[in-house]
């Protein structure tokens, strides 16, 4: 079956006791078991049944079903959100004396939870240029316990040769783990790249709408300490699996994920393209453009869609606030792929904390806004934009 298919007709683990097509919220904590054994068998792990909800829910395990029909996967663990995923599965990868081999052009708190938090705890961050694969590999080592990076980083829109990446990392050894949140899963397959471990924020495209928090550990099975790490550990300790609530409205959201994915690529597409005639705008950054310097790469690695973030660049931090203020049909908001389109000033909001050497470092400017393309028109749109540009 096609991909969208299987997101609307992955069997339930268990049928449904009264043939619900939607599958139904589990709101409880407990599960009453038939005897003292089959109890036991349940929190040792000898059985696959629910025992208690903050590990497993049968309407987040339908979640983690469909979402693993779709990508593959051998294991798939939602969380409450796509920071909980990033912080538990570099927790399960890592070590006191171990090394993370990352970018700078991260997610400003993924950036912060390598560079400050995790830092604390003895696992030191080794910050390159991930376009540069010698560089990548004299980074390397016998104490880098894995390599972590965006596919298209968030705002800097950078894309790393993953393959190549790959390629080094498993030659020592080492596991590539992916945030894929900007490409959703249903469009290309990173595992085929050589990545071992996918996190996604199903905040965004999943949620359908910006409905809800989320976060997904896609594991490939090539490095199985990692997930055990990640079930039998982090999350019972850590306690932060998703709610069935959040599974439910998510499950709904994958049931439409590639429809409404297609149309807010297209709609970025279209925008780029026209925000580049623009005089007032100094600057458009997209890696659907041809003559992006990563559109062939993104193209080879993702197919011919790439996502629904791009950049603009206006005259000063100024102008940006100007511009901003002014927007009518736009939100200003923070988060990403909702259906509403969405504008920010990354510098000032983001990483409004991160100190101006290192913005320069980071190459986060502050004339950049980044937009979030929705669902609507993308000539409305343009409009708004065209109005709101207006003597800023």
């Amino acid at each position: 079956m096609k991909k969208q298919t299987i997101a609307i007709h992955t069997p339930y683990v268990r049928e449904d006791a009264y043939g619900s097509l939607a599958v139904p919220v589990y709101h409880n904590v407990s599960f009453e078991f038939k005897d003292a054994q089959t109890m036991s068998d349940a929190f040792c792990n000898r059985i696959k049944v629910p025992d208690y909800a903050r590990m497993g829910n049968p309407t987040v395990t339908n979640f983690e079903q469909r979402v693993k029909a779709l990508t593959g996967a051998a294991h798939v663990t939602a969380f409450n959100s796509g920071m909980a995923a990033i912080s538990n599965v570099l927790l399960a990868a890592s070590a006191q004396g171990k090394n993370i081999v990352t970018s700078r052009h991260l997610f400003g708190n993924t950036l912060a939870l390598i560079s400050n938090t995790l830092l604390r705890f003895g696992v030191k961050p080794r910050l390159r240029d991930l376009t540069d694969l010698e560089a990548v590999e004299a980074a390397v080592d016998e104490q880098t316990c894995c390599v972590f990076l965006e596919i298209i980083t968030n705002p800097q829109l950078e894309v790393a040769d993953i393959q190549g990446i790959a390629e080094i990392a498993h030659k020592k050894g080492v596991p590539v783990i992916a945030d894929s949140t900007v490409i959703p899963f249903t469009e290309t397959s990173l595992k085929d790249l050589g990545v071992d471990i996918e996190v996604v924020s199903s905040t965004k495209y999943i949620s359908g709408g910006g409905t809800s928090l989320g976060g997904l550990i896609i594991d490939y099975g090539t490095y199985p300490q990692i997930n055990q790490r990640v079930k039998y550990e982090l999350l019972v300790n850590l306690g932060a699996y998703m709610t069935p609530q959040v599974a439910y409205i998510q499950t709904l959201g994958l049931e439409t994920l590639d429809v409404r994915y297609q149309r807010q690529a297209a709609n970025a597409q279209w925008l780029a393209k026209a925000l580049r005639e623009v005089k007032d705008i100094k600057s458009v950054n997209y890696v659907g453009l041809k003559d992006n310097p990563y559109h062939e790469l993104a193209q080879k690695q993702f197919g011919p869609t790439a996502g629904a973030m791009l950049t603009i660049d206006l005259a000063s931090k100024e102008a940006c606030f100007e511009f901003l203020n002014r927007l009518k049909l736009i939100h200003r908001a923070t988060n990403l792929f909702d259906n509403r389109t969405l504008a920010i000033h990354p510098a000032s909001t983001i990483f409004g904390l991160f100190p101006e050497r290192q913005l320069e470092q980071i190459d986060v400017r502050q004339t950049t806004i980044r937009l979030s393309v929705g669902l609507e028109d993308p000539q409305d749109l343009f409009l708004d934009i065209q109005q709101a540009l207006k003597n800023t």
